[in-house]
């Protein structure tokens, strides 16, 4: 093992994790707004929470996100400056933003080429206010 090429890890990336103040608010956004799955959902009253995990594929193939639901949070998580965003592969970026937009998603970015060049994006926020790009792809 040497510096460059770290200890050779064979994996795969399996999820995200996020935490969510109103799961409802959040699996409606995830599934019916942008087209994802409820893979599962598993309640933990012993530790008062609730995982959900939301994707385009099954978890087998596809890296998933898991929705975590602390039962006793009242407040907005503060989301800190680390994280930066999702990313999500749309083929048509403009009708995908106007439909968003009918129902209510903040789009602090609209649709349009990156400022540098290369690709078309937008930026959506989800219920808590996490980022995700959209990134037009065929």
């Amino acid at each position: 093992m040497t510096a460059e090429t770290g200890p050779g890890v064979q994996g795969r990336l399996l999820h995200t994790m996020i935490r969510v103040l109103d799961l409802d608010a959040s699996l409606d956004f995830y599934t019916r707004l942008l087209g994802m799955k409820l893979l599962r959902k598993k309640d933990y009253p012993s530790g008062e929470f609730t995982l959900a995990f939301v994707g385009y594929g099954d978890e087998q193939d596809s890296t998933v996100i898991e929705l975590t639901h602390n039962w006793g949070q009242e407040e907005p998580y503060d989301l800190g400056s680390a994280f930066g965003h999702l990313a999500i592969g749309v083929p048509d970026i403009y009708a995908t933003c106007t439909a968003l937009k009918k129902e209510g998603v903040s789009i602090p970015r609209p649709p349009g080429p990156m400022k540098h060049g290369g690709s078309v994006i937008a930026f959506i926020e989800d219920p808590d206010g996490y980022k995700i790009e959209l990134i037009e792809r065929d």
